[in-house]
């Protein structure tokens, strides 16, 4: 299959990037400059009308949003066991918590990172404080669901979440109190970021930052 992924370096395209890595799948990698707004011009958005990254493009279908990028690209590969069998409990659950990155997770971090956007730059720290509030407590329900059910969020077993995860997590770094702060969250991290895929997707992207 012909499969190229457009992103950028450190952005919401690296679990994308890292599965492909992970999953042994060819790919061409296509990097915007977002400091020329490259995701904004006509060919992309073309592709994609958010103008935004990950955009997969897999034999002329195209893909968006990281998480459902994930998640197909674990069914088409189900030789990698990176999903429960459909239908099952398990895959219920995988399905939760790749709805809790995409529903929880990733709207307060644009909100923190974005603060003008929902309220206008006079509310800004307002915005980010709550931002803040949100992302610690999730971080707290993770870890509090880690030191009982792990160690993987799925328990014995590795699954696209995981890998979801540990990107949103790597995001909040620079955060007053970032999400390895917490010991058992570290402690997955850490064991993510020990396999070959994720030295190999920082080296291709060129990230030095959060090993």
């Amino acid at each position: 299959m012909a499969t190229t992924l457009y992103g950028s370096s450190s952005t919401a395209s690296l679990v994308v990037h890292w599965l492909l890595i992970e999953l042994g799948i060819e790919h061409e990698l296509v990097l915007l400059d977002f400091d020329t707004r490259e995701q904004k011009g006509a060919d992309y958005l073309a592709l994609n009308p958010a103008g935004r990254v990950p955009t997969l493009v897999i034999d002329g279908q195209v893909f968006t949003e990281a998480a459902a990028i994930a998640l197909h690209l674990a069914d088409l590969h189900p030789q990698a066991g990176l999903l429960p069998a459909p239908g099952t409990p398990e895959r219920g659950q995988a399905y939760r918590w790749m709805f809790w990155c995409a529903n929880t997770l990733q709207p307060a971090y644009r909100a923190w990172f974005y603060a003008s956007e929902p309220a206008g730059e006079a509310n800004t720290e307002a915005t980010r404080a709550m931002a803040r509030q949100q992302l610690e407590a999730a971080w707290q329900q993770m870890a509090d669901h880690l030191e009982s059910n792990g160690p993987y969020v799925l328990g014995e077993r590795l699954s696209v979440v995981d890998f979801m995860l540990v990107m949103l997590m790597r995001w909040s770094r620079n955060m007053p109190r970032p999400s390895d702060s917490w010991p058992v969250l570290k402690a997955f991290a850490d064991h993510m970021k020990a396999r070959s895929a994720f030295a190999e997707v920082y080296r291709r992207e060129g990230i030095s930052d959060w090993t």
